[in-house]
């Protein structure tokens, strides 16, 4: 499947970061989608059923990590990937955010290679 027939939602309740990831999905071609609170996303990851989610945990309404929980809780959604970039970079943040489901774990601030790398590698090779 080539990238612009996927979907990424950017789940970012900082402006500025929410649309550098946006822009740098962009430009690697793919179709891209922004939530700035958990809750829409919540809403918005089950509607749309995106080939992966860039997810914060430092959210003004819910965790991310219970973005991430609601998603592995419902088998619609369980098997989408989730790359974490977040500023909680501790071992403890970082273990949370995978035993909670993530598949990638990246610590702000993070560089265009660094989140492209990641978002093709959970797709594992999907986007070629």
């Amino acid at each position: 499947m080539k990238p612009a027939e996927q979907t990424i939602i950017v789940v970012e309740d900082e402006q500025d970061a929410a649309e550098m990831f946006s822009e740098m999905m962009r430009v690697s071609g793919y179709r891209v989608l922004t939530a700035t609170s958990s809750t829409p996303a919540m809403d918005m990851i089950a509607s749309e059923r995106p080939a992966a989610v860039i997810l914060d945990i430092m959210m003004p309404d819910v965790s991310g990590l219970e973005v991430l929980r609601f998603m592995r809780a419902d088998p619609q959604l369980a098997r989408i990937p989730v790359v974490v970039v977040s500023a909680k970079s501790l071992p403890v943040d970082i273990k949370s955010g995978l035993d909670a489901g993530a598949a990638i774990y990246l610590t702000k601030p993070v560089g265009f290679l660094d989140l492209k790398e990641a978002i093709e590698r959970v797709l594992g090779g999907q986007s070629a």
